[in-house]
């Protein structure tokens, strides 16, 4: 078996220069990101989203991009779970998306705000009735006797409902991410990466090249 030491992949996919990454950095990340979904890669839509508390005790977790524009990047969880408490006490959030195939990484730090109830709403009828459920089923966060608690309240909705459309519940909805920075990251030889990194400095994007 190898040592950690010993485990190591030499980039060879094709770089990004200035000039290919352009003067629009949600330009780019659209770019990369069908990209990566034409690449069939495993939820390519899947990022890292850290959050961290007032005093600065960070925690991070995956979850899926939803809807995004030029306004920002959207996904839904539950407002009383622990990042939803994280983020109404500290909007400040850094999120991370790694196409491995691809040799390429984006990093985004930004403010979280919640997208309009509208928005929520949307979204939430476009899942699928087991997740509409899951929704009002899991106290998300919380410390729960067991899984039977899960699979009896999921029970127990579904028989409500048989005949109707859940709600959305108040404590479930979106959040969107407004960038400040972005750094597009791609894989070269000797480990000399390219990183491109875009900062919103009086509402224009500066660009700069980051040492790897």
């Amino acid at each position: 078996m190898p040592s950690l030491a010993d485990l190591r992949r030499d980039y060879t996919l094709a770089g990004l220069s200035e000039a290919e990454a352009g003067s629009d950095p949600f330009a780019l990340f659209q770019k990369w990101f069908d990209q990566a979904s034409a690449a069939n890669l495993l939820e390519p839509n899947a990022f890292t989203l850290a959050t961290a508390t007032p005093n600065g005790v960070p925690s991070a977790r995956t979850v899926l991009l939803k809807l995004f524009d030029a306004r920002g990047f959207c996904f839904f969880s539950n407002y009383n779970s622990r990042k939803g408490e994280e983020l109404a006490a500290n909007p400040n959030v850094a999120m991370m998306f790694l196409w491995h195939e691809l040799e390429r990484q984006v990093r985004i730090e930004g403010m979280a705000e919640k997208t309009t109830e509208q928005e929520s709403d949307d979204y939430y009828r476009q899942r699928p009735l087991g997740s509409r459920l899951g929704a009002w089923s899991s106290p998300q966060s919380e410390v729960i006797a067991g899984r039977h608690i899960l699979e009896e309240q999921q029970k127990q909705l579904v028989a409500k409902y048989a005949d109707g459309e859940p709600p959305r519940p108040s404590h479930w909805g979106g959040y969107r991410i407004v960038p400040t920075v972005f750094e597009f990251w791609h894989g070269r030889p000797s480990r000399l990466h390219d990183r491109i990194r875009f900062r919103l400095l009086n509402c224009t994007w500066m660009i700069d090249r980051l040492a790897p």
